[in-house]
């Protein structure tokens, strides 16, 4: 009787044991994310999900998102205590947050940002947190901005051909500038730059000579990250694959260099004239003189 009495205490033990590793392993989840890579356009919106797994209610919990790691993290957003905590997060994210929790109650929440920024561009964490547990998710938002105008500056046609300036800025990250002529063929540049505005936007600047090209060209300039472009056609007014381009400026530098000799030449002769009249007049002078002398005498 003692044995079974025993051997039911050993068997309610042995259960009660099973159930509280089965309630504890029970209490740890992890944080999912559907993709850990963003990509959002300057001026636009993205949004940040997060998923608890298994699916549980949150709605008791702490959910927090920061930007960089935890030497230097921001606050962007705070929910805690069932409502949004306003007040905590960095200024530069004021105004500008949504939280969007409809299915909290799964354990799925969405933090939307709006007004993209350059400065926006960088690792975000996401992290639930209960009286016992926590846990957080990374995810990179890629921040891209395609250019917003474009200038060309053909300077006049000399010597060595035209010079061909291409602008544009607006641009987010760093992007890539080629010319192409009417065969598809890549026109080599005489110079690249790039500068970068207050705001982070780039702004790129290439400069071409045209020797004897094959007519008109397009310029493509391309977002490496979105894989966007923008492309503008530069219809050259003179033609320099004309043969009688060279000719033209060849024929300009003769003229000019012919009125030069023109004008050198009159100058002399100018010259030439103006002291032949002026030695007749002195001659003219003196016979009177002479003639004077000899009547006198």
């Amino acid at each position: 009787m003692m044995k079974l009495k025993s051997s039911s205490f050993s068997g309610y033990c042995v259960g009660f044991l099973f159930l509280q590793v089965m309630t504890s392993t029970s209490e740890k989840w992890t944080v999912t994310i559907p993709t850990g890579h963003l990509v959002a356009m300057v001026g636009g919106q993205t949004e940040f999900s997060c998923q608890l797994s298994p699916p549980q209610s949150a709605k008791h919990m702490e959910v927090s998102w920061f930007k960089g790691d935890h030497s230097t993290s921001k606050l962007v957003h705070l929910y805690r205590d069932g409502h949004e905590v306003k007040g905590k997060a960095s200024s530069e994210y004021v105004d500008r947050t949504e939280f969007v929790k409809e299915a909290i109650g799964e354990g799925k929440v969405t933090l939307r940002l709006h007004n993209i920024r350059v400065s926006d561009n960088g690792t975000y964490q996401c992290s639930f947190k209960d009286s016992n547990f926590s846990n957080v998710a990374s995810m990179d938002l890629n921040v891209a901005a395609l250019g917003l105008e474009t200038q060309i500056h053909i300077q006049a046609p000399g010597i060595h051909g035209l010079m061909v300036e291409c602008n544009s800025g607006g641009w987010f990250p760093q992007p890539q500038m080629v010319c192409r002529d009417s065969k598809g063929e890549v026109i080599p540049h005489s110079s690249l730059s790039y500068s970068q505005d207050g705001a982070g936007l780039f702004h790129i600047k290439m400069t071409l000579l045209r020797y004897k090209s094959q007519g008109d060209m397009i310029c493509y300039i391309r977002n490496p990250l979105s894989d966007e472009e923008k492309q503008i056609k530069i219809i050259l007014a003179v033609s320099i694959s004309d043969p009688f381009f060279p000719l033209y400026n060849d024929w300009i530098w003769y003229m000019a260099s012919l009125v030069m000799i023109l004008m050198v030449f009159y100058l002399v002769l100018i010259g030439i004239l103006y002291s032949t009249v002026r030695g007749n007049k002195n001659k003219k002078y003196m016979e009177k003189n002479d003639r004077d002398a000899i009547n006198k005498m």
